[in-house]
Formats: C-alpha cells, sequence, structure tokens
C-alpha cells in the first residue's frame, strides 16, 4: 500500500511538473518561434515531438543516471571482459555526444532566455492590472535572489551527496 501511495505520488508530481514545463513553453510561444524563424510551418509536430522526447529523456536520464553508468560497467564490461571507458574511440564517441548535446541544449535555452525576455515586456502590463504601484523592482529582485538560491543548494547538497 505505501509503495503503490508512493508511486502515485511520484507520477503525479512528475505529471505537474512536466505539465509547467510546456505551460512555459506554450506562454512564451517558443513552438510558433522557431517555425517562424525556420521557415517550417510543415513540420510543426516534429517540433512538438521533439520537445516532448526531449523532456522525457531528460526527465529518465536525470533519474537513473546513475542505474545507466552500472550497467554500462558491469554489463558491458563483465560480456566481453574489457573496460569500455579506456578505449580510445568510445572517449573519442563519448566526446562527440557531448558537444553535440552541448550544442543543442545550448540553442534552446538561449532561445528559451529570449523568448521569456520578450515576455517581460508584458511585466508592466501586469503590474498595472495587479495594481501594484510600488516594489516591481523588488517583486523581480527577489524571484531572481530565490532561483540563486535554490539553484546554489541544488548544487551544494549535489555535492556533498544528499
Amino acid at each position: 500500500m505505501k509503495i503503490g501511495l508512493l508511486a502515485l505520488l511520484g507520477f503525479s508530481f512528475g505529471a505537474f511538473s512536466a505539465a509547467g514545463i510546456f505551460t512555459v513553453l506554450a506562454a512564451v510561444s517558443l513552438v510558433p518561434r522557431f517555425v517562424g524563424k525556420t521557415h517550417t510551418g510543415r513540420d510543426v509536430k516534429l517540433y512538438e515531438n521533439m520537445i516532448i522526447l526531449g523532456t522525457i529523456v531528460g526527465g529518465l536520464y536525470s533519474l537513473y543516471a546513475n542505474r545507466l553508468q552500472l550497467w554500462v560497467r558491469e554489463y558491458i564490461a563483465l560480456k566481453w571482459d574489457v573496460n569500455i571507458w579506456e578505449m580510445p574511440y568510445v572517449t573519442w564517441l563519448l566526446g562527440v555526444l557531448l558537444l553535440t548535446m552541448g550544442i543543442f541544449v545550448g540553442m534552446f535555452v538561449g532561445c528559451l532566455a529570449l523568448a521569456i525576455a520578450e515576455m517581460l515586456d508584458s511585466l508592466p502590463i501586469f503590474a498595472r492590472r495587479a495594481r501594484l504601484r510600488r516594489g516591481a523592482g523588488i517583486l523581480i529582485s527577489s524571484v531572481a535572489a530565490g532561483k540563486l538560491a535554490g539553484s546554489l543548494l541544488y548544487f551544494w547538497f549535489e555535492r556533498v551527496g544528499w
């Protein structure tokens, strides 16, 4: 019963997180922006599917990275009786893969940052509708400080192994 409840909660929280990610991507009109810049309107479904696939693969990798590394070390090394990490073509292939992933992830994050920056033009409209007379700078600085603190805590606790 306890494991079933934990599985249900984990799945629910994952679904809520994914919905939040896709809501942000839809709110900043990222897919239409990609289509407009590249003039590939016929491939809208491909863009959407690749964003969903990337989110799923990234989420699964973040959950199972340690197990995947252990499987590669134990299964492949024992099956072929070789240390796969010392093979020169494997390190070269991993370097090319890392470089390729870095380029595409960097392009995606850059496009997302530009889309969010353009969306910030709506901040004065929000402030007027919310009747926010003073404190917009403090509000923005607080959000930025919270994001910074959260990032630092995340990386600190990952480094110390919690």
